[in-house]
């Protein structure tokens, strides 16, 4: 394949060789693709031509296809392969991806899959699904190689050979007891620098950086990220190793959890992409929007109070949604700052405080900034200083508070055990509304008589 052929060059070839019953030809052109794009190329192609590109793949592509899908499309494979070649999909499939796969499905499904799979097989992936969601257990997988601690390098290098083909990363060999307890690890690069005589217990790592089964999947993510490892090893309470978890596991976790912290931050519930049907979109986001709006009309009843201070003075209505805005705005810039460190932080009491005053400095400086700024411009256009100092020191007060309130908010939600994401932008925004609004016109009408 010409290293110059464009995205739809490829699959305008892939389309010829099929039309063409070229099989060859056909698996050339496959096995120039990674699993990525060889998964785009299948999505691309007209229905009519998805049942002879799944036939030409070898099971060892379809399987590699099948991990870059979506649930939708990986059962929709699965129906059209057969109970035969769906079997031997299934079975060659990471048993972590496959205990995802079927997360969601009726038990009689469920059944129905585990069941055309290997016992062996089928039992592993049964484990893992006893696991709680978005733990280490259930993310985990079974592909790895361990070895005794009493085994040579040339034993251990055997092994490794042995196993290449089923292991999905070779980069660290655990180590374990009689008992089959973690009690090293080597690398594939101690082993190629050791004699072949040296024994697996005098080159091994005894101090195992490793997580347990029922740790957050975040935890994982963190702890990876911490000492940039490409796979970690999970163990049992009793130090028992049962599997381990790998680092494209780990981006897909980071990739999950963001999606879901930036669905919450917006308020728009459950998970919303460009494929999801308007009604099914809206009525995700209905929920929490309709408490906003009620929440809202509490701004509404504050702008009612004050109606007399409008009507004397009608200046202060172009100042209004600046002031609202600004407020909503700066929350939910503190809001984003602090969920995002709370991912990747571990806090104690000392970065609490530190965090809190270091956000309150940066509402001071952006409201004195802003304030004196909207001071200037109130002043120039209006001709009177006291509207000036109300529009400022408002603005000024607001900043203030919504910066506080976009990071005390999460972080009290944290405290409590709550997902600080829940805290979302739009809530924060509404409540920083009521406030600044409080503010701005508590302010003017205690100044009423200068602004006439």
């Amino acid at each position: 394949m010409s290293l110059a052929m464009t995205e739809n060059e490829i699959t305008l070839a892939l389309i010829q060789t099929l039309k063409d019953g070229k099989r060859r030809a056909f698996q050339e052109l496959a096995d120039e693709l990674q699993p990525y794009d060889l998964a785009q190329q299948y999505q691309h192609l007209p229905e009519k031509h998805r049942n002879k590109f799944l036939l030409y793949l070898p099971i060892a592509q379809l399987t590699e296809l099948m991990r870059e899908l979506k649930q939708e499309d990986q059962l929709n494979i699965l129906q059209k392969l057969g109970i035969e070649k769906s079997s031997k999909v299934l079975d060659l499939m990471e048993n972590d991806d496959l205990a995802s796969l079927l997360t969601d499905l009726e038990p009689e499904k469920i059944e129905e899959l585990l069941s055309e799979m290997k016992d062996e097989e089928s039992q592993v992936v049964q484990n893992l699904m006893n696991y709680p969601p978005e733990t280490a257990g259930r993310i985990m997988n079974n592909r790895y190689v361990w070895i005794p601690q009493h085994y040579t390098v040339r034993e251990a290098v055997e092994k490794l050979k042995d196993f290449a083909e089923l292991a999905e990363y070779l980069n660290y060999l655990y180590v374990i007891d009689d008992d089959k307890k973690l009690v090293g690890v080597v690398s594939y690069k101690d082993l190629i620098l050791g004699e072949l005589q040296d024994k697996v217990e005098d080159l091994m790592f005894s101090r195992v950086v490793k997580t347990e089964t029922m740790t957050d999947q975040e935890e994982v993510a963190r702890i990876i990220s911490r000492y940039d490892f490409v796979s970690l090893p999970v163990v049992e309470e009793d130090n028992k190793l049962v599997g381990v978890i790998t680092v494209d596991d780990i981006l897909d976790v980071v990739y999950q959890e963001a999606n879901e912290d930036i669905e919450k931050l917006s308020a728009s519930g459950k998970a919303i992409d460009f494929n999801t049907k308007p009604v099914t979109a809206a009525y995700r986001r209905l929920p929490w929007l309709i408490l906003l709006l009620f929440i809202g009309l509490i701004s509404g009843s504050i702008i009612s109070r004050f109606e007399n201070t409008l009507e004397t003075v009608v200046a202060l209505a172009f100042f209004m949604p600046m002031i609202a805005g600004m407020t909503g705005n700066t929350g939910t810039q503190s809001l984003a700052v602090v969920v995002r460190g709370l991912v990747s932080e571990d806090l104690d009491v000392k970065q609490v405080v530190r965090l809190i005053l270091r956000e309150l400095w940066v509402g001071i400086i952006i409201g004195l900034t802003c304030g004196v700024l909207i001071s200037i411009i109130a002043y120039v256009w209006r001709g009177n200083i006291t509207l000036g100092l109300v529009v400022g020191v408002s603005l000024l007060l607001t900043l203030i508070i919504g910066t506080i309130a976009g990071t005390v908010i999460p972080l009290i939600l944290y405290k409590f055990k709550v997902d600080p994401a829940v805290a979302s932008g739009p809530l924060i925004t509404t409540i920083n509304d009521i406030l600044s609004l409080l503010i701005y016109f508590g302010i003017a009408t205690a100044f009423i008589s200068r602004l006439m």
